[in-house]
This record gives structure tokens, C-alpha cells and sequence, in this order.
């Protein structure tokens, strides 16, 4: 008997690549399923990697009426030719060109992932269009999968769309971890001790580390300029910036770019491919985001037993217990950021206690296996309800 088939959409390859890793594979036991997203040839080569048909459509993440308009037309002629029985999309713009174009070809089940909201940093009229977008992309789903319950919580208290439409898959989390691919026990103390000698980072150093784009919302000028406060007191630490910048969309001040590429003791990695091995080589992971959906990096951080410092935004607060396996912080607080870690550095104690904790907590509530198998009885249960 042939499968139904699956369709899968992003805005970008990058996440279909990053934020659900190996899921794709996962549901080809069930489903026939098709990755869509924008840039053809990035696609095309992830698809040949993962043996998954793909179809690009393209997308951008800004706002452009006509592209956008285009790309709905694109993806309702594709969905009316494969007649899925599931679309199922993330990202904003994926989440309204996909959701509107599958109502207009009579998928049967419209589902999208809410991995953060953009519209919580914007102001005025740029605010007013990013609700519009999320109002237009809800109403179109058959039903809306918030990735953390505070987002959960947001969209039921701001009537952003019917509440029987929301629901979190299991604890939270939009792929799980995969907790033995991110394990400390895979690496060893040479390794560690060689990987810091190629950053030229000493080894008696208490490293912060952070990791994901290297831009205004992720809080880095605040967390740049508190470890150059820091670092005037305490001389033993470094901080490690594993990602690349982003000059299109939000880039960082002027300053605190120059500050990054002259302090002896701020290191840039780049984008990695793999990040475990630099965060077994580091202490603390340091991520005072404004906003995120649920942060993998958090995860990532916890499953290979660091603890973090975190903004008190949704995700990182349900991943994180103060005190427990991290410190939470108030959004946009500079002070709170040099505080928090002055008081890693000043009790190791209590950093002991956290690092202890932190895989325990991420194997416990988020193995990724377990958030396929959740989000797969999902799927099969929506089936049933159709009859």
C-alpha cells in the first residue's frame, strides 16, 4: 500500500538541516515525505544527503508582498500535484505561504511548529504586520504546535488563534536532543586540552561560551561588554563566540565588533558544523537572548553538562531551574549578565552542583527519540479524527 505522503516546509534549508535533524528520516517509516524550502541548491544537495525528495520554493525572511505572493501561487500548484495528506510547516514566512497554500488546495491536515516570536522584539506598525501574519497563519492550520508552554500561555492569553488548535508536544522542544550524540563521555581531557591550545585559550581559564548567530537580539553586545568589565577583575577567563555574523538583519553595534576582534581574551570560532567539541572544552554557557522559541543550544549545552546562563524568556526558562543547572537572568540587563557570571567564577562550588545537574535534567525531559515518537502518535491521532 503507498504511504501518504508528508510535506515538510522551511523557509530556509538550514532548518530542515539544524532544527530537525534526522526527523525527516524518522517519519519515511510512515510517511512518504518531501522537504520544501528556499535555495535550490542548498536543498537539492541536503535532500541527496538524507535520501528525501525536495522541492525548492523561494522564500525570503524579510517581508516582500510579491515574492511572498509568489511563493504561495509555487506552493499551491506543488501540493495540489502531490496531494499530501499532512503539510506541516516552520518558520514565520514558511508558516503563512505554506498554511495559506495548503488550505487553498484542501490538504486535510495543516500543521505548523511555533519556534519564537519575532513580534515580541518588534514596535508600531512593523508589530501590527508580524500579528496580521501569525493571525493569517493560525487560522489556515488545522492546528498550531507552540514549541514551549509559554508560548503556549502568550498565544492563549493575547486570542491569537482558538485554543483547542494549540497544543505543546510533550515537555516542549521542536526536535528533542539527541543525548548520545551530545555527551561528554564521547571526548576525552587531551582533547580538550588541544582544542584550547588551537584557540589559544589557557588551560586554567574558565571559558564562557557562546553559541548561535552573532547578532543584536541574541544579547551579545550586553554579554561583550559585561566579560570586558569582567575580565578587568578576573584574569583567568575567556570567552568563546561560536557563530557567524548577520550585517542584513540586526547586526551588532560598531563598538562592540571592534571590541570582539582586538580583546586578547575573546575568541571566534565561526559557524561549526559540530559544536560538542567546544562545548567540552568550555565551563558556562552564556545565552542572554531576547527571545527564542526552544533554544537546542541550551540543550546542547546541558546534554554535554554545562550550565548556562539564560535570559528569563520562554524556552530557556522551562529548560533551565535557577540555581539548579544555571542561572536565570532578567532580558536586556547588562548588570545582571556581569553579576551572573561574577557569581560563576566566585563559587565553584555551586557551578559543580550545576554542571551535575544540567545532562541529568536534558536526558530526563528531552531525548529526541522520545519527542519523534510524541510528535508521530500526533500525526496518526489527527488521521484517525479524519475518518
Amino acid at each position: 500500500m503507498a504511504k501518504n505522503k508528508l510535506i515538510r516546509v522551511t523557509t530556509v534549508p538550514i532548518s530542515l538541516r539544524k532544527l530537525l535533524e534526522g526527523q525527516l528520516n524518522f517519519m519515511q517509516k510512515e510517511y512518504e515525505v518531501i522537504a520544501v524550502s528556499a535555495d535550490e541548491e542548498d536543498l537539492t544537495k541536503f535532500g541527496k544527503e538524507i535520501s528525501v525528495p525536495t522541492n525548492a520554493v523561494e522564500m525570503t525572511r524579510e517581508i516582500t508582498p510579491g515574492k511572498d505572493l509568489s511563493a504561495v501561487y509555487q506552493l499551491y500548484r506543488f501540493f495540489k500535484k502531490e496531494k499530501p495528506l499532512i503539510v506541516h510547516t516552520h518558520t514565520p514566512k514558511a508558516g503563512i505561504a505554506g498554511m495559506m497554500a495548503a488550505k487553498m488546495a484542501g490538504v486535510p491536515i495543516r500543521l505548523h511548529t511555533v519556534a519564537g516570536l519575532p513580534l515580541l522584539e518588534a514596535r508600531g506598525f512593523r508589530r501590527k504586520i508580524l500579528e496580521v501574519v501569525e493571525k493569517i497563519t493560525f487560522a489556515c492550520a488545522t492546528k498550531v504546535y507552540p514549541n514551549s508552554k509559554k508560548i503556549l500561555e502568550f498565544l492563549k492569553d493575547e486570542k491569537f488563534t482558538s485554543e483547542k488548535k494549540l497544543k505543546v508536544i510533550g515537555k516542549g522542544s521542536t526536535n528533542g536532543i539527541d543525548t548520545d550524540f551530545f555527551n561528554p563521555e564521547k571526548f576525552s581531557e587531551k582533547e580538550k586540552l588541544e582544542l584550547r591550545l588551537q584557540l589559544n585559550i589557557p588551560k586554567e581559564d574558565v571559558v564562557f561560551i557562546f553559541i548561535g548567530r552573532l547578532v543584536g537580539d541574541k544579547g551579545i553586545n550586553e554579554l561583550v561588554s559585561a566579560f570586558e568589565k569582567l575580565q578587568e577583575n578576573f584574569g583567568n577567563i575567556s570567552l568563546l563566540l561560536v557563530g557567524n555574523y548577520e550585517e542584513a538583519l540586526d547586526p551588532l553595534k560598531k563598538s562592540t565588533i571592534e571590541v570582539i576582534a582586538n580583546h586578547p581574551k575573546i575568541i571566534e570560532a565561526g559557524y561549526q558544523d559540530d559544536v560538542r567539541p567546544y562545548l567540552f572544552c568550555t565551563d558556562v554557557l552564556s545565552f542572554p537572548s531576547y527571545r527564542e522559541g526552544f533554544p537546542n543550544v541550551v540543550m546542547q549545552a546541558g546534554a554535554m553538562g554545562l550550565p548556562a546562563i539564560v535570559t528569563n524568556i520562554n524556552g530557556c526558562n522551562e529548560i533551565i531551574e535557577d540555581g539548579k543547572n544555571g542561572l536565570i537572568i532578567p532580558v536586556r540587563n547588562e548588570n545582571a549578565l556581569l553579576n551572573a557570571m561574577e557569581k560563576m567564577l566566585k563559587d565553584p562550588a555551586s557551578r559543580k552542583h550545576m554542571h551535575s545537574k544540567a545532562r541529568e535534567i536534558i536526558v530526563d525531559n528531552y531525548e529526541r527519540r522520545e519527542v519523534w515518537e510524541l510528535l508521530l502518535k500526533e500525526y496518526k491521532t489527527l488521521e484517525k479524527k479524519l475518518g
